[in-house]
């Protein structure tokens, strides 16, 4: 059985594996899903012919324009599409979810599994995550950038002397699009897919309208034009792969966006709509270049009469900030599963959908990310001058997709481990490829993505090393719930009418704070809850597995909820299904909740540096409060200070 054969027989079986992704997206219309999807996550690569045909063939690059060049570039961009996004992700990655969640912290997640706790397996697999997601931040902060830039640069054709204004304009569009992200991916999709599908749709007819004028162009399909530049110029083609990278640019968005609208209209969009339309397009491109090659400078927008070139830059625009949107609703996705894995502070996420739990929106990253993309924009200017940062960064990211993608695969899925290796070094071997090729333009801005990931790794590591050490040190000095009950509540404690509930870090272990309020007031409520909330590995939790309630004695019951990385948590729904068990209080109105409010001292006898030591006090401090965090009614929240050290 052949590779193709194989992976479409998997393609056909995909009902099955993907039903809670589909369950997503069950009760809402598939075609409208598929146009929010279009106007989400395809805006990226859908404006990729803006910038990347006509940055292979700049002259710093030294690709001559000559016929066998033109169908040479054109070719290797078709089989791009064809093996890297159709073949790799939308046929196979995207198959490798975790219940429906898509991204790399999501695929580390499942790699974890296979491996043993604290072993150093577990370790590559983790550092292997957190790169993968710092390299997809710093691709978040360039994606606006350079979208928003080609196309405001469109001006310059009709506008010769506009060029001092078009970075005005971007950074005012890109304000704008951070500012409406409030109102939810939904919506904005919605709003967005019908003016993406009429992009898409022109970009292809203009394509035909070249490609009639020289339907010799088609030839370009044939890949044996990529393979005689590769062998008579291995130099210049070497240079030149890495720039026809830059279209296939926002795939890792189309993967990191599954969560929010399901497997198979991703598929359909890409394989229908989205595709036909790119690959006409750069055919056009082409065709016109081989007639008028003084048009290379932007052969884009010299596709239309001059009549129609301002239209053409106001439709481009809008299709760039709808392409921004792929990668800033990637980021929150990110963001929260790396806050729910133990990678992050907790952060405030708002649900924007009552039907797709992962369409959300993050202020904190929102604004975070805003400030970035503008400043990427005020720093570099053009979008030639962003080209060689934006492809680093993502090849570094498909690189790191693949390798977790085989550790997957090697110990979950159940097939024919020979073939599927095969498959993946194929793929490895492209993906390495492409990193050598934009490894050589990391000096011409490669290392600003660089420079972003690598301080999110930081953060990232050094929230992940506190939170261990801290963690760490509570299960040698804690006490324990049982000897707590017994050592700590007598005959002669003085308690009080109503029901304490103490959140808890670590579900054997009595909360500090409940120490605390037991030494400096002498009392306890007459029944005590240790309420433990953990965040699973899948997105959602069946009910059946959803609490643990242990009965401690002396009125004292430790309980342990869990919940998915996409699932909001609801203390007061908890507080109700165990009162309705234990009939522990009357009046649910007289509850007191004691939620502990953190601050950690340096401690200088560990291992962790002291600069480490006070960025993790630091995010500790400006983390959002579990009182916030899981959004309970203030009116019976006491917060106390607990002091932790290292």
């Amino acid at each position: 059985m052949s590779i193709f054969t194989f992976f479409v027989s998997k393609f056909r079986k995909q009902k099955e594996s993907s039903h809670s992704t589909t369950a997503k997206v069950k009760k809402a219309n598939f075609g409208v899903v598929t146009m929010a999807a279009i106007g989400i996550i395809f805006g990226d690569i859908g404006t990729s012919p803006l910038y990347a045909l006509k940055i292979c063939f700049d002259s710093k690059y030294g690709i001559p324009l000559t016929t066998e060049s033109v169908f040479a570039v054109l070719s290797m961009i078709i089989w791009s599409y064809l093996i890297i996004v159709t073949l790799k992700y939308v046929l196979f990655v995207l198959r490798i979810n975790n219940h429906g969640e898509g991204g790399v912290l999501a695929l580390m997640a499942m790699a974890l599994r296979t491996a043993p706790q604290n072993s150093k397996r577990a370790e590559v697999i983790l550092g292997l995550g957190v790169i993968g997601a710092c390299l997809f931040y710093g691709d978040a902060a360039i994606t606006p950038a350079i979208s928003v830039l080609s196309a405001v640069e469109g001006l310059e054709v009709t506008w010769p002397n506009s060029s001092h204004y078009v970075i005005m304009i971007t950074v005012a569009i890109l304000i704008g699009l951070f500012m409406m992200q409030r109102i939810g991916s939904s919506i904005i999709g919605l709003v967005f897919g019908s003016r993406m599908i009429m992009w898409f749709l022109a970009i292809g007819a203009m394509g035909i309208y070249q490609i009639v004028e020289n339907p010799s162009i088609i030839l370009a399909f044939n890949p044996l034009y990529a393979l005689a530049l590769i062998k008579d110029h291995p130099n210049q083609a070497f240079v030149v792969i890495g720039v026809v990278f830059l279209a296939i640019t926002g795939v890792e968005a189309i993967y990191a966006d599954i969560g929010h609208f399901g497997i198979r209209p991703i598929q359909f969009a890409w394989l229908v709509i989205i595709m036909p339309c790119l690959i006409l397009n750069y055919l056009g491109q082409g065709a016109m270049l081989l007639v008028h090659p003084e048009y290379v400078s932007n052969p884009f927008f010299s596709m239309v009469p001059k009549a129609y070139t301002f239209p053409l830059v106001l439709m481009a625009t809008l299709a760039t900030i709808i392409a921004s949107q792929a990668v800033i609703s990637g980021a929150y996705s990110m963001s929260s599963q790396a806050s729910l894995l133990g990678l992050l502070p907790k952060l405030r996420v708002r649900h924007t959908s009552k039907v797709n739990t992962g369409q959300i929106y993050i202020p904190t990253i929102n604004w975070i990310l805003c400030i970035c993309v503008v400043l990427v924009v005020l720093t570099f200017k053009k979008s030639e001058n962003l080209a060689p940062a934006y492809g680093l960064c993502v090849s570094l990211t498909m690189l790191v997709t693949v390798t977790l993608a085989a550790i997957v695969i090697k110990n979950i899925w159940k097939t024919n481990i020979y073939l599927v290796s095969c498959f993946l070094f194929l793929l490895f071997s492209i993906d390495m490829i492409f990193l050598l090729s934009n490894l050589s333009k990391f000096m011409q801005g490669g290392w600003f993505p660089v420079l972003i990931a690598s301080l999110c790794f930081i953060i990232l590591m050094t929230w992940y090393a506190g939170q261990k050490i801290i963690r760490a040190r509570a299960l040698t000095e804690g006490i324990t719930n049982e000897s707590f009950v017994e050592n700590h509540i007598s005959p002669t404690t003085l308690r009080v009418d109503g029901l304490g509930v103490f959140l808890a870090e670590n579900p054997n272990l009595v909360p500090s704070i409940l120490l605390n309020n037991l030494k400096q007031n002498g009392v306890i409520h007459k029944n005590i809850i240790l309420l433990k909330i953990s965040i699973w590995d899948v997105p959602s939790v069946e009910d059946l597995n959803r609490m643990k309630i242990i009965d401690l004695g002396k009125g004292c019951y430790s309980i342990r909820v869990v919940y998915g990385f996409t699932e909001k948590v609801d203390v007061n729904k908890i507080l109700k299904t165990v009162n309705d068990q234990y009939r522990l209080i009357d009046d649910l109105q007289n509850i007191s909740i004691f939620a502990p409010r953190t601050a950690v001292y340096i401690n200088p006898a560990i291992d962790l540096p002291i600069w480490r030591q006070r960025l993790f006090a630091w995010l500790v401090k400006n983390e959002t409060q579990p009182v916030d965090f899981y959004e309970m009614n203030l009116s019976c929240v006491i917060q106390m200070g607990a002091r932790v050290s290292f």
